[in-house]
């Protein structure tokens, strides 16, 4: 693709952010001029792409539409899209972390884990560490050793807790398959263990 290719289809993506948070708030080209004091007949042909946005219009455009101009102008890769998962293994345990980077998920890490009952769980090798924990049991029961509790989780049922209070996950009665969800904190503690 050459420069010229990759910018008309920024340009046209631009155009379809502007006319999508334009609909997505209610509005008509006319709150829109309003707002932003471009005609609406500009408006239409912005929109259109029968005229270029000059930078101008674009500051003024993110300003009413209440974005930022990086917004408007991030270019679309579905490389941020897709996530390829990495298998992690260890004793009784398997991991596949599904969210990018935590700092960019307002610090939660979500995985899918298959535990087997090979993993090392119960009472004295419980953990405890700041943050929240949350997860969905896919298939199987888990088992939520939770302080000196003791709780089977079921298929389609899901747990939050904190996770100051001692705790760790097992299988019940053969594998589990669970989603499970946690803040820095918690991933920070997970990886260590």
């Amino acid at each position: 693709m050459s420069q010229t290719d990759s910018q008309i289809e920024l340009a046209d993506v631009v155009r379809q952010r502007i006319r999508g948070l334009r609909q997505a708030r209610g509005w008509s080209l006319d709150s829109l001029s309003a707002r932003c004091h471009i005609s609406p007949s500009t408006l239409s042909r912005i929109e259109t792409g029968n005229r270029r946005i000059d930078l101008e219009q674009l500051v003024a455009l993110a300003r009413a539409l209440g974005t930022t101009i990086d917004h408007l102008v991030e270019p679309v890769d579905d490389a941020d899209v897709i996530i390829r998962p990495v298998q992690h293994q260890e004793p009784g345990l398997t991991t596949w972390v599904l969210s990018r980077d935590a700092a960019q998920h307002a610090g939660r890490l979500v995985a899918k884990m298959r535990i087997t009952a090979e993993r090392r769980t119960g009472p004295g090798h419980l953990a405890v560490h700041p943050g929240r924990e949350w997860f969905t049991v896919l298939s199987g029961t888990a088992v939520l050793y939770l302080g000196e509790r003791q709780l089977a989780v079921r298929a389609g049922e899901a747990a939050e807790f904190s996770t100051m209070i001692p705790h760790s996950i097992g299988a019940l009665g053969g594998p589990v398959e669970i989603l499970t969800m946690f803040d820095q904190e918690g991933e920070r503690a997970h990886a260590e263990s």
